[in-house]
């Protein structure tokens, strides 16, 4: 069995989740990568290099540019035949683009896989990761898109497969790309970062977010955090929220800071390898998922952790 990987890329650069994915892909067999873009042969060379890739697919047009999820589609629809399984990252991109290829393969999507059983069952979270559904799918092909904390990534440098270039797709789209806003930080990525510093509703205030938890993650190099609780309140920006309707995570440190621990929060980071948990409220949930709990006003034990490192 062969499984075809979606890289995600910037048309320079593999993003981390591909890493991840292609981890998962290899569970099922030998592992093709498709890299669609435009003037994207380094970031095709940099899925050559990823361990336990075997061949790399590279399609290149300007009309792949802007990676739009029906462009993108259509150019996985045009190499799907002879593959068992297509597998993309569980990320705002992968969302877009998987249902469009399962509904036109008229195949079944699998979302969110963590673990491979074999090559048709899957384990997945369900009820906001409370519960773990096996799954098995009887469909030819296999529409999947993996949860990247379920699996390690794969070593990014190593491999040396083959580049085979295939002729791009062509489609005339009912959408077209007018501007893109990134958000720029010196901090890591938050999906990508080994600690995360999160703050709740109990900061108060967006400047008490800043003047307290900064220092700390400065301090350890980490990405800064949220609770949805805390994004609603304003005190911090959208692309800080960690939970079942933001970002999922799996650092090696999470500290959790003024966070109640919320179902909805808990399904965004509960498989963090540590996590340390400063709440004054001794009955906060968070606790009953924390390694190392502090029963603390965070206002102080934040300020002497800094002090401390």
């Amino acid at each position: 069995m062969t499984a075809l990987v979606i890289a995600e890329h910037d048309n320079t650069s593999i993003r981390p989740a591909t890493l991840n994915t292609v981890t998962a892909a290899a569970a099922l067999g030998a592992v093709h990568v498709l890299v669609a873009g435009a003037h994207a042969e380094a970031a095709a060379q940099a899925a050559a290099r990823i361990s336990g890739v075997n061949q790399v697919i590279l399609a290149d047009t300007e009309g792949l540019a802007d990676q739009l999820a029906e462009a993108i589609a259509a150019q996985v629809l045009a190499v799907a035949d002879g593959y068992s399984h297509i597998l993309f990252a569980s990320t705002s991109h992968g969302k877009n683009v998987a249902p469009r290829v399962a509904a036109a393969l008229d195949v079944a999507q699998i979302s969110d896989v963590t673990k491979v059983l074999a090559h048709d069952t899957f384990e997945r979270p369900v009820y906001a990761g409370n519960a773990i559904a096996t799954v098995q799918s009887l469909d030819a092909v296999k529409v999947i898109t993996v949860r990247t904390t379920g699996f390690d990534p794969a070593q990014a440098e190593g491999g040396s497969a083959e580049i085979r270039t295939v002729t791009a797709v062509a489609i005339e789209s009912g959408s077209k790309f007018i501007g893109r806003e990134i958000a720029k930080s010196d901090r890591p990525e938050l999906t990508a970062a080994k600690i995360i510093v999160s703050g709740g509703r109990a900061m108060g205030s967006s400047d008490k977010f800043s003047d307290v938890l900064t220092p700390l993650a400065d301090k350890l190099g980490a990405a800064l955090g949220a609770s949805r609780a805390a994004v609603d309140a304003g005190y911090a920006p959208n692309d800080w929220q960690v939970g079942q309707t933001g970002k999922i995570v799996a650092p090696q440190l999470y500290i959790a800071c003024g966070i109640s621990g919320a179902i909805q929060h808990l399904a965004g980071m509960k498989d963090s390898k540590v996590i340390v948990a400063i709440n004054k409220d001794p009955e906060a949930p968070i606790f009953s998922v924390a390694d190392y709990g502090i029963e603390a006003d965070l206002f102080v034990a934040v300020p002497e952790f800094v002090k401390a490192l």
